[in-house]
């Protein structure tokens, strides 16, 4: 494994020369330790976050712009959403593969589909844009591989892309079943095959909010937590899952023999 913080930081140090709090990180050798390096766990942060108000994006769990595409056979609970493409844009879907309704903008029955699905998105630009632009004196930025970090409740940063992909990613909610993640990626998000984000403490799902600027790609059989919001695309690959949602604002959702399910409030 790479090292998880740059030449001049020991392993696992943040360095508190200023708030915003910096992390610089890369991952340790195989050999420094028989048994790998210990986790990494962040100190906590004092904001406390509100989550983030979905509004009635709530009952999706996939919502996108132009495209919804699926390779057979998927695992879905909960509402699909298409605007403003309509229905022709929405591909691969079997008998039995959704639990819930496929809605597109160009819906005539039932009454009022195309006005729901246009105040679905608005509430999605609203929520991406609540996200993108949280603050506090201790957020934290990070920088590159969350692989084998553990991280506690609040506002985490990133200036570039992030990716899960040396170790899994932890999410401790220290007992809070409350408490509320919140991720502002500025451009794309990546969870390399088999890499899961797991949840500890008490955390959920439906608390943790992935604001992506570009894309989000979660790769073959990862596991995934939370809510993406992505500013263009969202992949899952082929038997990746998650707990949580899929809404992509202004193009695709592409989805591959995947299980996808609508997280527990």
């Amino acid at each position: 494994m790479k090292n998880r913080i740059s030449h001049r930081s020991l392993l696992g140090l943040v360095w508190l020369t200023a708030l915003p709090l910096i992390l610089m990180f890369a991952g340790c050798k195989k050999e420094d330790s028989p048994t790998g390096p210990d986790p990494i766990v962040i100190p906590p942060q004092t904001t406390v976050q509100a989550p983030v108000n979905l509004g009635t994006t709530n009952g999706f769990v996939i919502l996108a712009g132009s495209l919804i595409s699926n390779v057979p056979t998927s695992a879905i609970t909960g509402d699909v959403g298409l605007s403003p493409a309509a229905r022709t844009a929405i591909t691969g879907f079997g008998l039995g593969e959704v639990t819930g309704t496929i809605y597109a903008s160009d819906d005539v029955s039932p009454a009022g589909v195309p006005a729901m699905l246009t105040a679905a998105k608005g509430d999605l630009t609203t929520a991406y844009n609540d996200a993108a632009g949280r603050t506090a004196t201790d957020i934290v930025i990070l920088a590159g591989n969350l692989g084998g970090l553990t991280l506690t409740p609040g506002l985490y940063k990133s200036n570039g892309s992030l990716e899960i992909s040396s170790g899994d990613l932890t999410l401790n909610a220290g007992g809070n079943a409350n408490a509320v993640f919140i991720f502002q990626i500025a451009s794309t998000l990546i969870a390399t095959a088999d890499r899961k984000v797991v949840l500890s403490g008490g955390a959920k799902a439906s608390n943790i909010f992935w604001q992506v600027g570009s894309s989000a790609t979660l790769g073959t059989t990862s596991v995934f937590k939370g809510n993406i919001m992505a500013d263009q695309s969202i992949t899952m690959n082929t038997g990746a899952s998650i707990e949580g949602r899929l809404m992509a604002r202004i193009a695709a959702v592409t989805i591959a023999s995947n299980t996808i399910v609508k997280p527990t409030p």
